[in-house]
């Protein structure tokens, strides 16, 4: 039998793997994250009518001569070039801004993912559409172990953050000099305790001359007093006042004339608070915002990287899995180890070039007619040959 039959036959099996891709990437084209495939095709083992002849020293060496027998696909990479990025302006849709991949569980199998599409389940678990869980680092008490066991990235919904009694009260503004003596000020801050009760301190400016001012504070509980001096605007003795626990600086204030505008600037206390909302940085950090005003990092999104990306095994649901080839996961932060940042609101885009995907079908197809046009003319000349006996 002909061997171009079967070298036409294996260029259509070849051909058609080239337009399965092909259509796989089309198909895919508005899938978030999704990596564009290509085909490789490679000669097959080819048959040798005549071996290479040595030059002699009156004949000249000869090549070999050798028939092919057809073509095979060598192999289907995948192009993990940067997709483009989509605004969404979903706090749980997140990017991957450069290498790397996200760590999920899915029935306690590790995959690896490019698409940040997320949500929150019933147990406040960040987890992708399919339910696989997003992995990382879980905040304690506002501090987070990269070097620990990484684990499921939960939003603790119920958490409340402890409250922080007030130690320090800073004032600013200005005090009149040009004040009549007995001119009195009177200014509060409400602090809190070491349950976050509040209470209120009050601090009473009382004038005993230019520059010069009488402070009396008191909380409820405790009072203080003591002198205020100041000497060209800024003051020169008196700048702090302990009232209790609760020390107040007033080393900000000026002295100046025309302006009471003293005031308590900040205080460094709160009562205790519940969580309300997150935000997101580019390094992965989830950053907790509390009915107090308060901020604690509740977890930080894990990263993985491989020496071989092409590696990688597709798991279906935009998921990867680690193989023999692509090596081991090396974890990380992002934005450290070559690892990319993180961006929320924003999703990426597949990164299918329809151009030329097109292109590829064009050439997909034609091949393939070609190689089926090898077949017909095989089965012509193989006619020819049955009809040389009649």
């Amino acid at each position: 039998m002909l061997r171009s039959l079967y070298s036409g036959i294996s260029g259509l099996r070849s051909h058609q793997t080239m337009l399965d891709v092909t259509g796989n990437n089309i198909a895919n084209v508005n899938t978030t994250a999704f990596k564009a495939s290509a085909v490789q095709f490679q000669d097959t083992l080819s048959q040798l009518s005549q071996g290479a002849g040595g030059p002699q020293a009156t004949v000249g060496g000869t090549n070999p001569a050798q028939v092919g027998l057809g073509v095979k696909v060598a192999g289907i990479s995948t192009n993990f070039a940067q997709g483009s990025s989509q605004a969404t302006g979903k706090a749980t849709d997140i990017m991957i801004s450069g290498d790397g991949f996200f760590v999920t569980q899915l029935g306690g199998e590790t995959l690896y993912s490019r698409s940040g599409a997320f949500d929150f389940d019933g147990e406040g678990r960040l987890v992708t559409p399919a339910g696989a869980i997003v992995q990382g680092w879980t905040g304690v008490n506002g501090q987070i172990n990269e070097g620990g066991t990484i684990g499921n990235i939960t939003l603790p919904l119920q958490s409340i953050i402890p409250a922080k009694p007030t130690d320090k009260a800073v004032m600013g503004g200005n005090l009149p000099s040009d004040a009549p003596i007995g001119t009195t000020l009177m200014r509060d801050v409400k602090v809190y305790d070491a349950l976050g009760a509040s209470r209120t301190l009050a601090l009473t400016f009382k004038s005993t001359g230019a520059g010069t001012w009488d402070v009396s504070a008191a909380d409820g509980t405790t009072t203080a007093a003591a002198p205020l001096t100041f000497a060209g605007g800024v003051v020169v003795s008196g700048a702090k006042l302990m009232v209790g626990t609760v020390e107040v600086n007033m080393g900000d204030l000026k002295g100046y004339a025309g302006l009471p505008t003293a005031t308590f600037n900040s205080q460094n206390g709160s009562e205790a608070g519940t969580l309300k909302s997150f935000t997101l940085g580019k390094d992965g950090t989830l950053v907790g915002l509390f009915s107090n005003g308060g901020q604690a990092s509740i977890g930080r999104i894990a990263l993985a990287t491989f020496s071989n990306p092409g590696g990688l095994e597709k798991a279906g649901s935009s998921e990867y899995r680690s193989t023999f080839n692509s090596g081991n996961a090396a974890l990380g932060a992002p934005g450290s180890g070559g690892l990319g940042s993180l961006s929320g609101g924003a999703l990426e885009m597949s990164n299918v070039d329809l151009s030329q995907e097109f292109t590829n079908l064009i050439v997909a197809q034609r091949g393939f007619q070609a190689n089926a046009r090898i077949i017909t003319t095989s089965d012509e000349v193989l006619q020819e040959l049955t009809n040389l006996k009649r």
